[in-house]
Protein backbone atom coordinates (compact mmCIF):
# COMPACT_ATOMS: atom_id res chain seq x y z
CA UNK A 1 0.00 0.00 0.00
CA UNK A 2 2.81 2.40 0.95
CA UNK A 3 4.61 1.65 -2.31
CA UNK A 4 1.43 2.40 -4.26
CA UNK A 5 1.03 5.76 -2.51
CA UNK A 6 4.66 6.67 -3.22
CA UNK A 7 4.18 5.74 -6.88
CA UNK A 8 1.01 7.82 -7.16
CA UNK A 9 2.64 10.85 -5.52
CA UNK A 10 5.71 10.56 -7.78
CA UNK A 11 3.45 10.12 -10.82
CA UNK A 12 1.38 13.15 -9.85
CA UNK A 13 4.49 15.30 -9.45
CA UNK A 14 5.82 13.97 -12.76
CA UNK A 15 2.60 14.82 -14.56
CA UNK A 16 2.59 18.33 -13.10
CA UNK A 17 6.17 18.90 -14.25
CA UNK A 18 5.34 17.36 -17.64
CA UNK A 19 2.33 19.64 -18.15
CA UNK A 20 4.34 22.68 -17.05
CA UNK A 21 7.14 21.81 -19.49
CA UNK A 22 4.61 21.33 -22.29
CA UNK A 23 2.96 24.69 -21.59
CA UNK A 24 6.29 26.49 -21.53
CA UNK A 25 7.67 24.58 -24.52
CA UNK A 26 10.81 23.73 -22.57
CA UNK A 27 11.18 20.49 -24.47
CA UNK A 28 10.97 19.52 -28.10
CA UNK A 29 8.47 16.93 -29.33
CA UNK A 30 11.16 14.26 -29.55
CA UNK A 31 12.19 14.80 -25.94
CA UNK A 32 8.56 14.69 -24.82
CA UNK A 33 8.10 11.30 -26.49
CA UNK A 34 11.27 10.03 -24.84
CA UNK A 35 10.00 11.27 -21.46
CA UNK A 36 6.63 9.58 -21.97
CA UNK A 37 8.41 6.31 -22.67
CA UNK A 38 10.43 6.63 -19.45
CA UNK A 39 7.29 7.40 -17.47
CA UNK A 40 5.48 4.37 -18.92
CA UNK A 41 8.45 2.12 -18.11
CA UNK A 42 8.60 3.46 -14.57
CA UNK A 43 4.91 2.70 -14.02
CA UNK A 44 4.63 -0.72 -15.67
Amino acid sequence: MNKLMTTMVAFGAGMAAYNLAQRNNLMSGRQMKRMQRKVKRAIF
